[in-house]
């Protein structure tokens, strides 16, 4: 061959090789698609340097295989050979396991540092083209090819995860500030009664539930509660929850009658799938009386004359049967001031470095050495415990409290 035809030749290669990649980097600068990227690397590798049959598979999760042409029947589903992986070097197939290795001659590794990336397989290389083919001739630049348009794909995933990401994150504090809007905006605070409650979701939003309702100038009916499970499921049931008890006040402020029908409805809307616990109540601060009904509900702790009791008596969690049975309604009568703390588990499923729970015996002490405090200040106080008590160790679920603290004005 004369020198000027090989020079000639030569300059052609390179030129095919420059234009193939200013080809697929103005391609990836205007953002085609990955199935539009694929197809030109097709075009180039098939039609322009003459590879006969090829492979692509890519990591994503799973070895996938994203691109395959001029490949017989058998390979409609192509899976990916784990041999593979043992190659870090382009080099010609040896091992003889699969019909991968019986019907493709070449293989391109593409790394990302020590990370596989892709695999491209190439077999039946036009042997008239053999001196222009850079599948044979410039294998390197094939894997350089492969390894520009991996790349451009795993940024285009990339950020479409990053814009999904986004667009999560934007409806999710959507739903915890129409979350937020579901809780009371003000509670009362006079010298008769006084009320504070905190609520720290484990996610942006959670399943922990909180509400006071004043029927008229000295009645009230509030409850604290929590669906089972955390996150946006669990928030959904919750608002369900408080929908229905706005309604059902309006009808009746029975307390047993709110609770069979709150039964129902969870049961018609969670299908047994999830369920709620709850410590339903009603304060009467004329009449002095104080009625309530714990479904399954971590014990409010109530400090009255200088006691503690734990307000456990009412049935079983919301959501379980069709048939509450034995539901009872416990009442009475107070005559002084007392105090009453509503939480839900997650302020006594929080543990610490030694795996010992915050228990009720906590929360007791901590209202005996503040029995006079306001509720929020004894809230602060509780969760600022909490924080020490837990160290680096993380809340393990959505935690509210609901405090209230009720005098005696009739004396």
């Amino acid at each position: 061959m004369a020198s000027g035809t090989r020079i000639s030749r030569q300059k052609l290669i390179q030129d095919l090789k420059l234009n193939a990649l200013l080809e697929i980097t103005k391609a990836i600068n205007n953002n085609y698609s990955t199935s539009q990227l694929l197809d030109l690397y097709q075009d180039i590798l098939e039609n322009r340097l003459g590879v006969g049959k090829l492979i692509l598979f890519h990591f994503d999760q799973n070895w996938t295989c994203i691109l395959k042409y001029g490949i017989s029947e058998e390979f409609n589903h192509v899976e990916f050979e784990k041999e593979l992986l043992d190659i870090s070097e382009i080099e010609t197939i040896t091992y003889s396991k699969g019909n991968l290795s019986k019907s493709f001659e070449i293989v391109i590794p593409v790394f990302h540092k020590k990370t596989p990336l892709a695999y491209v397989l190439l077999g039946d290389v036009n042997q008239e083209r053999l001196e222009l083919s850079a599948a044979i001739k410039h294998l390197p630049y094939v894997q350089t090819l492969t390894n520009i348009i991996i790349v451009a794909i795993e940024n285009k995933k990339l950020y479409k995860e990053h814009i999904q990401r986004a667009q999560i994150k934007k409806e999710l504090e959507l739903a915890q500030n129409m979350q937020q809007m579901l809780f009371p905006h003000s509670l009362p605070n006079t010298d008769e009664l006084q009320v504070a409650a905190k609520y720290l979701p484990h996610q942006q939003v959670g399943g922990d539930y909180y509400d006071f309702i004043q029927l008229n100038n000295h009645e009230f009916i509030f409850c604290i509660a929590d669906v089972s499970g955390k996150g946006v499921a669990a928030a959904l049931l919750m608002s369900n929850m408080q929908a229905t008890l706005h309604s059902l006040i309006n009808y009746t402020h029975n307390l047993k009658d709110i609770i069979l029908e709150l039964n129902k409805r969870v049961i018609d809307n969670a299908k047994n799938e999830k369920f709620v616990s709850l410590f339903l109540a009603k304060l009467n601060t004329k009449s002095q009386q104080f009625t309530y009904i714990n479904a399954g509900h971590n014990p409010p702790i109530l400090f009255y004359e200088k006691k503690f009791s734990e307000l456990n008596k009412g049935c079983t969690i919301l959501g379980v049967t069709d048939a509450l049975t034995q539901i009872q309604v416990e009442t009475f009568n107070y005559t002084s001031e007392f105090l009453l703390v509503c939480y839900t588990d997650g302020l006594t499923d929080t543990a610490n470095a030694k795996n010992d729970n915050l228990t009720t015996d906590h929360l007791k002490e901590i209202i005996a050495r503040n029995p006079s405090a306001n509720p929020e200040f004894l809230n602060e106080t509780i969760l600022f415990y909490a924080e020490e008590f837990k160290g680096d160790n993380a809340f393990p679920d959505d935690i509210a409290l609901l405090t209230l603290k009720v005098a005696d004005l009739n004396f």
